[in-house]
């Protein structure tokens, strides 16, 4: 006799590393299992919509390859091997090394690493309360908002920005380097609503030819980095054809005056040369928007991963201020909404015991750091000890060389709590299996719209897995760590949480599924002012007073364009590298995550390099030949993919693989520079140099 599975939908919220941080409604099979994920029809930014490698999660939370156990090394570093053992063993052979890390060189030797691996605030921030209370060198997270928040935040003077719902009641949508079909789904969802009930264009502006150009009226490739020389040219031109909106500019900006004397040589003929996009596209792009007072501006982080990113996001952002889109529903510039939600994180995060006098180690100079750099170490001790959740450094890190060099230090003692054996696991001392979002309970807010939603525990974890929290309180207990957060639940963190950032009670959130916390349209708009003094928006930034978290200045700062400008401070084409590098999202990964579900492989491959057809023949390179690409950093080895959907000397490698995908282990980051970018750090993953060669047989 078949009985037939009951199949239960329960609301939960995608945990991943991405602006949508949608909501979901989860199959759960006889409380045990979950079957398909479905985006939430009644969440109107979701609007029932999910990318298919979440919407098929069940692959992954239910894979066998999932760590179950905790494990020891046994063998040499990076080879694997490694034997069962019991929690206890794990805990107290971590808390041992911890202590004997800061018994011989301090508690700054010690270096709790994490990122967004998950993006809920209990599981993910979680780790910084372990850090503050025991005076543990802390985390400066640069990897990925460093090159986008200032650029944008300099000129509003906020990280906030119209209802991203507006975009169904746009006339243009401009979607500015992010290829949102791969990446952010429901941007597309908004866009092409507008296309259908106003017949509104959509322009996309990218360095290749993505999925989500090929939906574009207007499609504008151009090269990385150039997108400065584009948004200058484009206000030439609404200054030149009287397309600026004057009224709006004198009331509501700080130096339109200087700014367009400025821009009277950035016409669109020099844009070209630097572009390589023609006149009459740069032309045409002008005019729409100049004609389209309705025209929302949607910014995304990829242009700004370069080392003039900063500089080409405020120069994006500046093209609305001249047209005046601001006023308008359906128009303005926006980039997120992360700083909208007001939350108060201190019993979560330890903040009451931050001491800032303790050093801040830079995520993204985590090789210099781990080699012994001086300066990356800030002249403190060397990292003796480290615990590691929600990233994979070994993998995602620049300067990739470097990392491996650090990781290898029989010295250096690593815990890593993973979901799967991932390159930085395989380089640990101690592995922990860890629970997945629908395993635990946490709270998430988008910054990519403007909800609050809670993902409550669905079904319970595989084995001996265990959350974030659960290990962070045990080794707070074992460390002689003492704080109020320690001794409280996931649930009543977030009850307290949301109640401390004026939120309610999470009781009344559960009943409401989510909280709408989108301002008021003259506040989102800024028609009450921006955020500065005079309420004026600032083409003219003084740059070392934005404000954004930061840990001082970095890189050439002092060299960065008053007024919105082409920077050419980036990694440049040379004869001995003539090639510049972008390294993509893949539709079907996200970072490192999704590289071991079945779909997403089969559906990605293998690693290749995208290779404009004319360049690969005068290197005497084949479609689907092994090829080399190599810089001062090191080589990589993959295949070449033919594309004449990029312009020549631009290559895309997409996704970010496992090392051992790659023939050497060497994986894509081994190319990515870690000098921080100005003015506050971060490392320019899309900005890369290389020379391109086929391997000889």
């Amino acid at each position: 006799m078949n009985v037939q599975a009951k199949i239960t939908r329960r609301p939960s919220v995608c945990p991943h590393d991405c602006p949508s941080a949608c909501s979901l409604e989860v199959e759960v099979i006889d409380g045990q299992r979950i079957g398909r994920v479905h985006g939430a029809e009644d969440q109107t930014y979701t609007a029932g919509v999910i990318c298919a490698k979440v919407a098929r999660y069940a692959e992954r939370i239910h894979h066998p390859d999932r760590l179950l156990y905790p494990m020891k090394r046994i063998g040499p570093k990076g080879s694997g091997q490694f034997e069962r053992i019991g929690w206890d063993e794990a805990m107290a052979t971590i808390a041992e090394r911890f202590h004997a890390a800061e018994r011989d060189f301090g508690a700054e030797s010690v270096w709790p690493y994490y990122y967004a691996g998950t993006m809920g605030r209990v599981m993910r921030d979680g780790i910084n309360r372990l850090t503050h209370v025991k005076k543990y060198s802390r985390f400066f997270g640069t990897i990925c908002v460093n090159g986008a928040w200032p650029g944008y935040i300099a000129g509003t003077g906020f990280l906030r920005g119209p209802d991203p719902r507006e975009m169904a009641k746009s006339d243009c949508v401009v979607i500015w380097g992010t290829n949102a079909v791969a990446t952010q789904v429901n941007v597309m969802t908004h866009a092409t609503r507008a296309r259908k009930e106003r017949g509104a264009r959509i322009v996309v502006i990218d360095v290749y030819e993505t999925p989500t150009m090929k939906q574009a009226d207007l499609k504008l490739i151009l090269r990385p980095g150039t997108d400065g020389a584009l948004a200058c040219a484009v206000m030439h031109v609404l200054f030149r054809d009287g397309l600026a909106d004057w009224d709006y500019l004198e009331k509501f900006t700080d130096a339109p005056r200087e700014l367009q004397q400025h821009l009277t040589t950035r016409d669109p003929q020099w844009a070209s040369a630097i572009t390589g996009l023609s006149v009459d596209e740069i032309e045409a792009f002008a005019t729409l928007v100049g004609t389209t007072k309705k025209t929302f501006f949607r910014l995304g982080y990829g242009f700004s991963r370069q080392r003039n990113g900063v500089v080409n996001m405020h120069a994006a952002s500046c093209v609305a201020a001249v047209t005046g889109a601001w006023q308008h529903e359906g128009g303005g510039a926006f980039h997120s909404n992360s700083g909208i939600f007001h939350w108060r994180t201190s019993l979560n995060e330890g903040l009451d015991r931050l001491d800032r006098s303790v050093r801040m180690l830079d995520q993204s100079r985590i090789g210099a750091i781990l080699t012994g750099d001086p300066g990356a170490l800030k002249g403190g001790p060397p990292v003796k000890a480290m615990l590691i959740q929600n990233t994979n450094p070994v993998s995602v890190a620049p300067d990739q060389t470097l990392v491996k060099q650090g990781f290898a230090r029989e010295d250096l003692f690593v815990a890593v709590h993973e979901q799967f054996m991932t390159d930085t696991a395989k380089m640990a001392d101690i592995v922990l299996p860890a629970t997945m979002f629908l395993e635990h309970d946490d709270i998430y807010s988008g910054g990519g719209h403007q909800h609050i939603a809670f993902g409550g525990k669905l079904i319970d974890a595989p084995a001996e897995c265990r959350s974030n929290h659960e290990v962070i309180c045990d080794l707070a207990q074992r460390v002689g760590a003492s704080h109020p957060g320690f001794d409280m639940s996931p649930r009543e963190i977030v009850d307290e949480t949301l109640q401390k950032s004026g939120w309610g009670t999470l009781a009344n959130l559960e009943a409401s599924k989510w909280i709408d916390c989108q301002p008021k349209f003259e506040q989102a708009h800024y028609l009450t002012g921006f955020g500065w003094p005079d309420g004026k928006f600032r083409f003219k930034p003084v740059w070392a007073k934005v404000p954004f978290s930061n840990d001082g200045l970095m890189g050439p700062w002092q060299e960065m364009p008053t007024l919105p400008d082409h920077w050419a401070v980036n990694e440049a084409a040379t004869e001995a590298y003539p090639f510049k590098l972008t390294t993509s999202p893949a539709r079907n990964f996200l970072n490192s995550t999704f590289t071991e579900t079945p779909t997403s492989l089969r559906q990605e491959r293998r690693p290749d390099v995208m290779v404009h057809p004319d360049d690969a023949a005068a290197l005497g390179i084949g479609d689907g030949d092994r090829v080399i690409l190599a810089n001062r950093r090191g080589e990589v080895r993959l295949h070449a993919k033919f594309f004449a959907g990029l312009p020549r000397g631009v290559l895309v490698a997409e996704g970010i693989w496992p090392n051992a995908a790659y023939e050497d282990g060497r994986g894509i980051n081994t190319l990515t520079g870690s000098d921080p970018i100005a003015p506050f750090g971060g490392a320019a993953f899309h900005d890369i140099h290389v020379a391109l060669r086929r391997e000889s047989n």
